[in-house]
Parts: structure tokens; sequence; C-alpha cells
């Protein structure tokens, strides 16, 4: 700026831009009355002397800003700017983040395709998430997972491109430490969850659980079905370990299945699924607990196929049986009540040959109590 200044003075040296000698020069006018002198000032210049111009004038208004606007830098060059030191740390702070690996970072999905998306992360170039990374469940393109242009999500860097010094991006690794957090809290829980059988190996199978991979051995199962059988079914589990550091996750079929047997009892209403037909009844899975369904207790009616009722995989909700069995107590216990009475003169009721409760005494109603009204036993 100095320079410029400089530049522009040394244009403007010359002689005085202004007249230095003024004339005054008398100018007669005649008129009716009197001769009176008009008084003019006129600029006369010294030889060599130039007039000054819009332009010379322009410039030398120029010249002074520009050795203002010099000697403000000099002095204060932050006056009268309103971004100051303080704000260009602040700005450093916000957009500059470590890129370190196993970094969380928050960032803006704005492109998608069946291999991956890409990622504003507001740094020097843009991030990748690829689609094996996106989730801890297989899957084929990005958006299958919800990840479309706009989202804004949490993501871990794990790893750099060389070609473009990209970063790459994960979502499955949080999601990861999400499902083992989940684990713990089940199993300080001490509940029963479903697994899906995805594998078998010599020692056991192995069981989708929040998404990990956990191994229930052979001894730790209560069927003795084969291996095979059990792929791509769900049973019930209990953790018996769970070791983030070491990935190990251990489960129970065997402990889940106690603990189901021991919450049921006679009369209770449960939910099953028809595993197969055999002529005397149906084996029926209730939440891992094989039960046979004889063909006496399918319906009132007598049953000779039991195929005409049921297929392989039906889901069967014995109410309406628990409901006649619960009839069928309370009508056997009224029962025993009449024949004790029978044998107990001095109760002074008596039983008709129809089941009728009756009076002895004219104290009492002459209709007696039916055996037949009396109510359902409560659940």
């Amino acid at each position: 700026m100095a320079a410029l200044a400089h530049q522009i003075g040394c244009g403007l040296k010359s002689p005085s831009l202004w007249p230095t000698h003024l004339s005054k020069k008398a100018i007669y006018k005649k008129n009716s009355s009197s001769q009176r002198p008009y008084i003019v000032k006129a600029a006369v210049t010294a030889p060599g002397v130039s007039v000054p111009t819009p332009q010379t004038r322009e410039r030398a208004r120029l010249k002074e800003m520009f050795e203002d606007a010099y000697e403000r830098c000099r002095t204060n060059p932050m006056e009268g700017v309103a971004f100051n030191l303080e704000d260009f740390h602040h700005a450093i702070q916000e957009y500059d983040f470590n890129s370190e690996i196993g970094t969380k970072v928050t960032g803006t999905v704005f492109n998608t395709d069946a291999n991956g998306a890409l990622v504003d992360i507001t740094a020097k170039s843009s991030a990748y998430l690829p689609v094996r990374e996106v989730c801890i469940h297989d899957i084929k393109h990005v958006k299958e997972a919800g990840i479309v242009p706009g989202l804004r999500e949490e993501f871990v860097i794990i790893g750099e491109n060389s070609n473009d010094d990209s970063l790459i991006l994960s979502l499955r690794s949080i999601q990861y430490d999400l499902a083992w957090e989940r684990c713990r809290q089940l199993q300080a829980e001490d509940v029963v969850v479903k697994g899906k059988v995805v594998g078998a190996n010599k020692g056991g199978v192995v069981a989708l659980v929040e998404g990990i991979r956990g191994f229930v051995p052979f001894s730790q199962i209560s069927t003795k079905s084969p291996a095979e059988e059990l792929i791509e079914k769900e049973i019930p589990l209990k953790f018996v370990e769970v070791d983030e550091e070491q990935s190990r996750l251990v489960l129970s079929n065997r402990k889940a299945m106690a603990d189901s047997q021991a919450q049921l009892g006679i009369g209770s209403v449960v939910i099953g699924t028809v595993q197969s037909l055999k002529p005397y009844g149906a084996f029926i899975d209730i939440g891992g607990i094989n039960g046979l369904l004889h063909v006496s207790q399918i319906s009132h009616d007598r049953v000779s196929d039991i195929a005409t009722v049921f297929q392989p995989g039906d889901t069967l909700k014995a109410e309406e049986m628990a409901q006649t069995f619960r009839q069928r107590i309370a009508q056997a216990e009224a029962m025993a009540r009449a024949d004790m009475l029978r044998f107990q003169p001095e109760s002074t009721l008596t039983l008709t040959p129809d089941g009728i409760l009756g009076p002895l005494s004219s104290d009492l109603p002459a209709i007696g109590l039916n055996l037949n009204d009396i109510p359902l036993a409560e659940d």
C-alpha cells in the first residue's frame, strides 16, 4: 500500500497545482448614470505551471486516502475489522477435528450408491462410508439401513484412503458397541431372549443375539435334534458369558428351558406351534419346550385323522381346552362334595338321583341346589 501511495505521489510531483499569483483587473462598464468598475479576480499562471484538472484532483484524493490507510495498517491493523483474532481461533476449533482412527465425527450424507455413501464431515475432502460398514446385519444397499442423502449421523473413523487421503467411516462399529452394552444389560437382568441359529460346528451351534454371533455348546442345548435341524430356527437362550474385549459371547438353551418350565403349571394357557403329527397326537413347541397334545384332547368329537385338524407350523392357543379342563375340575370337586354329603346325614342335606341337593327340614328352600349351577373355577 505504501508503494502504491508512493507511485501516486510521484505522479503528482509537479509545480503547485493551484496558482500562486492572482491579479485584479478592473473592468468598466458604461451606463447611463456613471461608470462603475467591476473587479474580477483572474488566475495568472507562471511559465511551466499546469492548471489543476479533475483528474489531478482525483489523484491527489487517492494519494491522501492510501497514505491514511497505510498509516492505519501500520499503527492499528485490526481497526474496523469485525472478524477478530478470537473469532479466528474459534473457527479453527469448530472446523478442525481429530482424524485419528477411532475418533467419532458427525457428518451429513450427500450422495449414495450401491457400494456406499459419501459423507460431508467438514474436512478437506469428503469421507466415505462403505456398504459393509453401514450395519451389523448383511445388506446389499445402504438404503436398506436408512442411509439417504440429507441424513446427519455420528460416525467413527476406521481408516484412510491412500489414493485421495479421504477418510473411511463406519456405523457398524458404533452399533456393535451398543449391542454389547445391551447384552450386558440382559445378562444382568437374567432374562430369556430369542436367538436365531445361523451355523453349527463340532462343539455346538452359532446363534445371533442382538446382532452379535454367540456360541451355544451342545451341552447347553436341551433338544436332542441334530444341529442341522436347528439352522434358521429361533430358540430361547440365556446369557452365560459376555466379554466384549475377548469378543466372547456364550449362551445356554438349557438354562432358558429350565426357567420356562418353572413358569408353567397345570391349567396354564400357552401359545404353541405344531411341530409334527403322530397317530396318537401332535407335538407342540411351547417356547422351546416340546409338549404332546393327545388326540383325545383335541376335540370333543372323535378325531380319526389329526391331519384334518392340524398341520405342522400351525399356531395354537389352548385357551378353550383350558377352560373345559377347569370346568371339568369344578364339576368333579362338586361331585366329590356331594358324595361326602351322601354319607353325612347330619348335615340336614340330601342328594336326589338327579344330582340335586335338597333340604331335610321345612326351613330350607324346597328347590334345593343344582350342581350344574356351580360356577367355573376362577383363573
